[in-house]
């Protein structure tokens, strides 16, 4: 499984506007509606908790209030073509790593938070959504890849790479085990999954600018660095150590580990539902890093809302953000609805005394970082998700590498 901040699937033109003509759900268009209604675009997770919180704003401003549900791969894209069809919603619910490209269209706005109203949320989150010096969204929940571990298999949290390795392969020769680790691999590669063994390794994607900004002058594919890194990672792959395989993958990592067939899994809080479902006794700690290496980073993922720049009532949807996102009681049910770290410090701090995951999820998001929101990323997926997939079947990683570099600078241009 993916997270939610993955690069999302094309989508049909046709379709994505059959959709925003009928956003408000009975039929009648957003541009009919304007004016005295308020529409959302959410997930279907999103949905069912965002619909109470809706109608009490709608009915205290005079304004009918519509959350519709989108299925997450394609809400983004089904949005960009909304816009420039000139009809869709007004809030959207989706990913920080978004903005660059919703940005990029035209198809969001800055938000402004009142006062001090920033500082009552994670840095890290408020960083997350603040593109080009001006904040875009306003966040409410936070992701990371972190290491799950069965703790009947491995009682204590593996401090390198190294020892991962050697742990899950000595459970693997016992026959306590199939797999040293579950991470998903699959035939085309997780640029994703990969990022804290890969960075780890001293490989990066984009630099920053002077700003501290993803630089996409910088490409990090193709250099020295890169191909050190893959190399590091080759020695993890079916010819090497046999950690990461390309036959597991977003459909069988969860059940490997669910079945207790791996002492470890590469995964982030979308998976706990499932592991705590089967019953598996569970520990959370940061992904290692390499012995003698830089410290793992994973991305670091922040769901967020955004105005929609071409909404008919952009004063109400930034007045139901700031209202809601930025106060307990949305966070607060959005967490229970789908636990993941809040944005809001004072919902985290009240959730975290009775779910002690959080502050495990949290240690091991310590060194993450954002993202890169910039339209670039779009372009790193493909090209060098084949490229880990190749290496870690075996192929030679400078090869490798030079031809993802080749094939992503061309769509950078």
């Amino acid at each position: 499984m993916r997270p939610r901040t993955a690069a999302p699937r094309a989508l049909a033109g046709a379709a994505a506007l059959a959709l925003a003509a009928t956003a408000c759900g009975s039929g009648e268009s957003v541009d009919e509606a304007a004016g005295n209604s308020l529409v959302i675009w959410a997930d279907p997770e999103r949905t069912d908790v965002l619909q109470p919180f809706a109608e009490e704003f709608g009915e205290a401003n005079g304004v009918r209030v519509e959350v519709q549900s989108l299925p997450v791969d394609d809400i983004q894209g089904d949005f960009v073509t909304a816009h420039e069809a000139g009809s869709g919603p007004d809030i959207l619910v989706g990913a920080h790593d978004w903005i660059g490209n919703l940005v990029q269209n035209g198809s969001i706005d800055p938000v402004q938070l009142p006062g001090d109203a920033a500082e009552r949320f994670d840095e890290g989150a408020i960083d997350a959504v603040t593109y080009q010096g001006q904040l875009y969204g306003v966040p409410y929940a936070m992701e990371s890849l972190m290491l799950v571990r069965n703790t009947e298999l491995a009682p204590e949290a593996p401090a390198t790479v190294e020892e991962l390795v050697e742990t899950g392969a000595a459970l693997k020769e016992d026959g306590e085990a199939k797999e040293i680790l579950g991470l998903q691999v699959s035939q085309t590669g997780d640029p994703f999954h990969l990022q804290p063994f890969y960075s780890s390794a001293g490989g990066y994607l984009f630099g920053t600018d002077d700003e501290g900004d993803p630089d996409p002058s910088d490409l990090g594919v193709g250099t020295d660095a890169s191909v050190e890194a893959m190399e590091k990672v080759a020695e993890l792959g079916e010819d090497g150590d046999g950690a990461l395989k390309r036959s597991i993958d977003g459909d069988n990592v969860g059940a490997l580990f669910e079945r207790g067939e791996t002492p470890y899994f590469v995964t982030g809080p979308w998976s706990l539902a499932g592991i705590k479902d089967a019953g598996v006794d569970y520990a959370i700690s940061p992904v290692p890093g390499f012995e003698g290496m830089d410290e793992a980073r994973p991305f670091l993922g922040v769901q967020s809302f955004f105005v929609a720049s071409g909404g008919e009532n952009k004063v109400l949807a930034e007045e139901f953000i700031v209202n809601n996102v930025a106060q307990p009681e949305l966070a607060t049910a959005l967490y229970e609805a789908d636990p993941r770290p809040p944005a809001l410090l004072e919902v985290f701090e009240a959730a975290e005394a009775d779910d002690p995951d959080l502050s495990a999820m949290m240690e091991a998001a310590e060194q993450a970082e954002p993202m890169p929101a910039i339209p670039e990323m779009s372009a790193i997926w493909d090209p060098f998700g084949k490229a880990q997939a190749a290496v870690i079947g075996g192929e030679d990683p400078a090869g490798a590498v030079a031809s993802a570099e080749q094939a992503i600078s061309e769509q950078i241009g």
